[in-house]
């Protein structure tokens, strides 16, 4: 069967809360009304009771039969029989009554011929035990009918409450989901054209705005990760390009003619440069992939990371000299990590220090060993870096130089990307900071 809509739910379930509601609204009242008439009829019956006992003190007496007859006609739908000490019947004021009524003391209800009584059982006289017993009879039918009719009018009221209140149910359900109906109308017509599509929050209900703040949250981290995509696909382009078009024009232009075995040689060459900066921009990107898909897993030995570092430092040394930048590291500390993929972090952030800090510049290591980790900083003196480029920093193959220029592998924009998601393996964390004249990238890890 096919499910309701969330508006008829909302309907069905409104018409069946009134439903019950009046209904036991509706039997408490007719229950209430029934023990008022019981109890009123009560009170007249033992008002009579009384009388019928003071008429009949001296049931032999022609006076009695006199006062009995007056008592009895007051009332003119009470009825009474008087019977023996033995069962015997002495009295009927009516010819019509029944002819078996209940012999238990007290009040009782009988219904006999589609007519109902109220029956009293009492002694006519309270201290002698072989006393005449008195039963009076009331007509209540009148009470019954009225009963009836009450109920026939709850459970009408009833059925037309739980009706009305199932339209308007349905009608308040469908104005207050009309938000829903907006965020529907919203998501089908989100494309990869159309991204920049967002609900209005301010108009929600409070129950539905964090829905659309999400939503909306949603459709902006998709906006930029397709925006990044695109980018990114641009670069891709744009790397392999270059390289490509070198590796054609050169072929090309050796086979014009023949040439040389050395001509050949060269060509050879230069291309095999060529394809080595593309077989690394692609082991770079299969890297990165994997980074993604969560498929780097470091191993665990432990490290001197005092050590790992001079090592690093000493390599990078005869390029410092080159440049007269002076390269120190501060501090010491031992942490369990991948020793090949933590050098290669590194080594990324001192190669970017080195290619950003000017002559007679300064490149510092600081190592801070901490009670729940451990702090990484490697920075550099020179113009510090605009604060509008930092979000994008660790974005693949984003440059702060705009100008597209050839170079090798390791400046194809890559290198940050790569170390973020390496110090990510570890459960790490990688941020900039650039005050001063200083930039430095510091590198958070956990104790393990």
């Amino acid at each position: 069967m096919r499910s309701l809509s969330l508006s008829s739910r909302l309907a069905l379930l409104f018409a069946a809360c009134t439903a019950v509601v009046s209904l036991s609204a509706g039997v408490l009242f007719s229950r209430a009304s029934e023990a008022h008439f019981v109890e009123l009829d009560q009170q007249l019956l033992d008002g009579k009771l009384m009388g019928l006992r003071r008429a009949l003190h001296d049931i032999q007496s022609s006076d009695s039969q006199i006062r009995l007859a007056d008592e009895l006609s007051r009332q003119a739908d009470l009825s009474l029989r008087i019977t023996g000490s033995d069962g015997q019947r002495w009295y009927d004021s009516s010819a019509q009554l029944p002819d078996r009524l209940p012999q238990k003391p007290g009040l009782s209800t009988l219904n006999d011929a589609g007519s109902d009584y109220r029956v009293l059982n009492a002694p006519l006289f309270v201290d002698r035990p072989d006393s005449p017993q008195l039963t009076l009879l009331l007509d209540i039918t009148h009470h019954q009918h009225f009963l009836q009719r009450m109920q026939h009018l709850i459970w009408l009221t009833v059925g037309l409450s739980a009706l009305a209140t199932a339209l308007l149910g349905a009608w308040a359900a469908r104005s207050g989901l009309r938000p829903l109906r907006r965020m529907s109308a919203v998501a089908s017509g989100v494309s990869a054209q159309s991204l920049n599509a967002r609900l209005p929050e301010e108009n929600m209900p409070p129950e539905l705005a964090e829905m659309a703040h999400s939503f909306n949250a949603m459709l902006g981290r998709l906006d930029d990760s397709f925006q990044r995509l695109s980018a990114f696909s641009a670069d891709i382009a744009h790397e392999l390009r270059t390289p490509l078009s070198n590796l054609l024009t050169h072929t090309q232009v050796t086979l014009t003619r023949p040439r040389p075995i050395e001509d050949y040689r060269e060509a050879l060459h230069s291309n095999l440069e060529e394809l080595q900066w593309m077989a690394q921009l692609v082991n770079d990107m299969l890297y990165l992939a994997k980074a993604d898909h969560g498929l780097l897993t470091p191993k665990r030995e432990p490290l001197e990371l005092a050590v790992e570092t001079d090592l690093l430092l000493e390599f990078f040394a005869p390029l410092a000299e080159d440049t007269r930048v002076t390269l120190r590291r501060e501090g010491h500390a031992r942490f369990e990590g991948d020793r090949s993929m933590l050098r290669r972090a590194l080594s990324n952030l001192l190669d970017n220090a080195l290619r950003f800090t000017p002559a007679e510049g300064e490149v510092r290591v600081r190592i801070v060993d901490q009670v729940k980790g451990l702090s990484l900083t490697v920075e550099n003196s020179g113009d510090g870096i605009d604060g509008a480029l930092m979000p994008r920093l660790f974005d693949r193959f984003y440059r702060a130089d705009p100008a597209r220029q050839e170079s090798s592998s390791e400046h194809a924009g890559l290198g940050l990307a790569i170390t973020q998601s390496i110090i990510h393996a570890h459960g790490g964390r990688i941020r900039c900071e650039s005050e001063n004249g200083w930039s430095r990238f510091v590198i958070e890890l956990p104790r393990t």
